[in-house]
C-alpha cells in the first residue's frame, strides 16, 4: 500500500516460488475515508479533554503515525497537545528513521527528504524511556495522545494504558492496523464491553475507533496490481492471512492471473522446485 514514508515497492518481476501475504485478501482499503475518520476521532476527543490511545508496533507503525500527527499539528488539529510515545524499542527505530533523513536515503519519499526531522516530530513529543515515565502517562490532567506497544494489545505498556483508559467514556483507543483473532485489539474492535488486563476485567466505556484502512498490509486491489506484470510462478503459497481473507484471494488470483494458487494448512510441508 502506499507508505507515508516510503516510496513504492519495486515491480514483482517473477520466481519460481512466491510466498504472498493474505491479511486482507477479502477487502479494499478506503484511504480518505480512513484519514478523514482519523482526524475527527482524534479532534473529538481532545476537544472533550480525553485521551488518545493508540496501540502501535514500535518498528515502522509508530513512526507512520507521528507523520500523521505531525500532518495534523501543521493543520492546527492538535493545538499543541502532548504527545508521548511509550515503548522502550521506539526511541531506536525513530533513530533508524533520524539516521535515513540525515543520509538522504532514497528508499525515503521526497517530500519527506525535504522535511527531515520534522516530518517525524510533531510538537510536544516527549519519548517515555523509564517505567516511572511511563506511569506517569496515566497521572497527567487535560487531553494527550499516547502511542504505545504492542500493536495488537497482546503486551507491553500498552496494557496498562489500557486498563487506565478504557473506564473513562472522554477517551479514545484508535485500533490503526491489522488485530488478529484472539488479541485484545481484535475484541475491542468487535464491540466487547469488558476487557481482560492483568488477571482482571476493565470495563470498556471508552470509544474505539477501528482504521484497518491505515494499515500497511496491501488489500487485495494491490496485491493483485504488484503480480500483474511478472510471469507466473510454478505455486504461489498464501499465507499470514485468516482462513477466509486468503480463500478468496486464492480464487481472485486463479481467476485473474490464471495462476496456481494454494492456502496450504497450518504445518503442511511441500517440496520447492
Amino acid at each position: 500500500p502506499r507508505h507515508p514514508l516510503l516510496r513504492p515497492p519495486e515491480p514483482f518481476d517473477g520466481a519460481d516460488t512466491l510466498l504472498l501475504e493474505s491479511t486482507y485478501g477479502d477487502r479494499r482499503h478506503d484511504d480518505l475515508t480512513s484519514a478523514s475518520r482519523f482526524e475527527e476521532a482524534i479532534s473529538s476527543t481532545l476537544k472533550r479533554g480525553g485521551t488518545v490511545l493508540i496501540p502501535a508496533f514500535a518498528v515502522d507503525r509508530t513512526e507512520m503515525i507521528l507523520h500523521e500527527l505531525t500532518d495534523l499539528a501543521r493543520r492546527g488539529v492538535l493545538h499543541e497537545v502532548p504527545i508521548s510515545v511509550d515503548s522502550p524499542m521506539a526511541p531506536a527505530a525513530l533513530d533508524v528513521y533520524r539516521k535515513a533523513l540525515e543520509l538522504r536515503r532514497p528508499q525515503l519519499l521526497p517530500s519527506i527528504t525535504a522535511h527531515g526531522l520534522g516530518a517525524l516530530l510533531p510538537p510536544r513529543l516527549h519519548l517515555a524511556r523509564s517505567a516511572e515515565e511511563s506511569r506517569r502517562i496515566d497521572t497527567a490532567n487535560g487531553p494527550q495522545i499516547v502511542i504505545s506497544a504492542s500493536g495488537m494489545a497482546t503486551g507491553g505498556r500498552i496494557l496498562h494504558h489500557l486498563s487506565a483508559a478504557l473506564p473513562d467514556p472522554r477517551n479514545t483507543v484508535l485500533i490503526v492496523g491489522y488485530a488478529a483473532v484472539g488479541t485484545r485489539a481484535r475484541d475491542l474492535t468487535q464491540g466487547t464491553t469488558t476487557l481482560k488486563i492483568h488477571g482482571r476485567y476493565v470495563p470498556v466505556r471508552a470509544r474505539v475507533v477501528d482504521l484497518p484502512g491505515l494499515s500497511a498490509h496491501a488489500d487485495y486491489p494491490e496485491i493483485l496490481d504488484w503480480l500483474g506484470s511478472a510471469p507466473a510462478p510454478k505455486t504461489t503459497y498464501l499465507v499470514h492471512g485468516e482462513p477466509a481473507p486468503a480463500e478468496i484471494l486464492r480464487e481472485r488470483i486463479s481467476e485473474r492471473l490464471r495462476w496456481t494458487a494454494v492456502v496450504p494448512r497450518p504445518t503442511e510441508m511441500v517440496l520447492l522446485p
